[in-house]
């Protein structure tokens, strides 16, 4: 066998070497960097990156959750739990202490949720703790905002983002040069898709929440969409609730994140509905992406992820 042949990676090798120099890069580059955690494939994906990148040595960065109070509890569970067995410093900070400190409005609405909300927290976080980045799990095909964004994205002393503002990245080069008060949101799997991440976590026999795998639950119908039965949301007189046989593809609050009527148990199960849908798992799954044309844009332009 030839060295050429011996040393060719395949594509998942590829994108995770990639991933690891993007970690060891904001390691390098960067004082005080966090990595935002919340217990959902993406970020369980990171972590199991960022032991490749640094073990045996510790992280140098904190895992960071941003609890909004409405989380799954198999996934703040499966939080604590990774944290544990890994080892790390796990830091979490509430919106619901942001909404008391500051006196914020919570928002009305059958589905209330406080994803706007975190963007505070997030951005006291960071200046609590002097973070200078914040490596996150977006992923480009997730949504055309995330599009938009290069690996290191520079955000402004109020946390806010401009695309206009946004810097080359030719041959793998980062630049993470920032003024103070500025910080870089980093994001070392933007290259990844949905099923490169599926096909990785079969690969490396990466645990995860039980959620991701179909489970029988509670839910209403709004709009299509499967949202479930929780203390987070109003339930109306017209609403009925069903208990179906569903799973989650991304995870993110109970108030905004739907469910998809699926048997599947397995990963190969999902690699295989996955393949055939032609819709994007924020599309098919988010709410407060449909409150407007620009929604996620907008958010990221505040400061949110």
């Amino acid at each position: 066998m030839s060295n050429e042949a011996k040393y060719r990676l395949d594509y998942l090798d590829q994108l995770e070497s990639e991933s690891i120099h993007i970690l060891r890069e904001v390691a390098g580059q960067f004082e005080r960097p966090a990595l935002l955690f919340s217990g959902g494939k993406d970020s369980i994906t990171l972590v199991h990156l960022a032991l490749k990148a640094f073990r045996p040595g510790k992280f140098p960065f904190p895992l960071v959750h941003i609890d909004t109070g409405h989380n799954f509890p198999e996934a703040l569970a499966f939080r604590d739990q990774l944290a544990a067995s890994i080892g790390e410093k796990l830091i979490v900070r509430k919106v619901e202490d942001t909404i008391k400190k500051r006196q914020l409005t919570e928002p009305g609405g059958k589905f209330s949720s406080r994803n706007a909300l975190q963007t505070f927290t997030l951005l006291d976080t960071i200046e609590e703790f002097g973070f200078d980045a914040c490596i996150g799990g977006a992923r480009r095909d997730e949504e055309k905002a995330r599009a938009k964004e290069r690996i290191f994205s520079v955000r402004d002393e109020f946390g806010g983002w401009d695309p206009k503002r946004q810097r080359p990245e030719l041959w793998n080069i980062y630049n993470g040069r920032i003024r103070k008060g500025e910080n870089v949101r980093a994001f070392p799997i933007s290259n990844w898709t949905e099923l490169d991440i599926w096909n990785y976590i079969r690969r490396e026999n990466i645990d995860l929440p039980s959620i991701y795998f179909a489970h029988e639950r509670e839910v209403i119908d709004f709009e299509g969409q499967w949202v479930a039965v929780s203390p987070f949301i109003r339930l109306d007189a017209s609403d009925r609730i069903q208990r179906r046989q569903v799973r989650y593809r991304t995870v993110g609050d109970m108030t905004c994140t739907a469910a998809v009527e699926s048997s599947a148990s397995l990963i190969d199960d999902i690699i295989r509905e996955i393949t055939a849908t032609r819709t994007s798992e924020r599309g098919e799954t988010r709410i407060d992406d449909k409150v407007s044309e620009a929604a996620m844009e907008d958010r990221k332009k505040n400061g949110y992820f």
